[in-house]
């Protein structure tokens, strides 16, 4: 069975967290969710608190087969991790997915990924990130960057069909009644 790690920060977007949380799922990926602090309730940026599996200290070295970043204003706290950072490295030079949304991105930049990646991220992040594409989702290789929360199911579906198929995908995308294109 594949194994994602989505990673919840204080502050992180709910919507980019837990939609791709259920869909990858519903593909049949085993998600942990770790969070970056030593509590493993985590409090989202609109007051709900998710009820991490881990801690990311505990799960950091293991391997994963998608490492998942959500943003919300919580991002701009995480700034230059240096466990997210080493973790993201190491997917990358593996060729393994490393997905983020939102502000996520500016820790793709802290972890000097970011010279001739084509990538997308929040308005908010664009001063640091002037190379973004304004794209809803856009795909590098192993790395799929996303704009937002209005933009976190055709991420989701992204992170889905990279790491199953189309017609999972498009099996996921009917039965979530998703009417745009996956």
């Amino acid at each position: 069975m594949k194994k994602a790690l989505v990673i919840l920060h204080p502050g992180f977007e709910e919507i980019e967290a837990l939609t791709p949380v259920d869909l990858l799922t519903r593909a049949g990926i085993e998600v942990i969710q770790a969070s970056t602090t030593d509590n493993t309730q985590v409090e989202g940026r609109s007051g709900i608190t998710v009820e991490a599996t881990h801690a990311l200290a505990t799960v950091a070295n293991d391997d994963f087969d998608a490492v998942i970043l959500p943003g919300g204003p919580g991002i701009f706290k995480l700034r230059n991790h240096s466990t997210i950072c080493a973790l993201l490295q190491r997917q990358h030079a593996a060729g393994r997915l490393i997905g983020c949304i939102c502000a996520a991105p500016l820790l793709l930049k802290d972890a000097e990924m970011t010279n001739a990646l084509r990538y997308t991220c929040h308005p908010s992040a664009e001063d640091e990130l002037p190379g973004a594409i304004a794209d809803p989702v856009v795909k590098d290789g192993s790395i799929i960057t996303s704009r937002g929360a209005g933009t976190a199911t055709q991420f989701a579906l992204a992170l889905v069909t990279y790491l199953t198929d189309a017609a999972n995908t498009q099996a996921i995308a009917k039965s979530i009644c998703w009417t745009q294109r996956a």
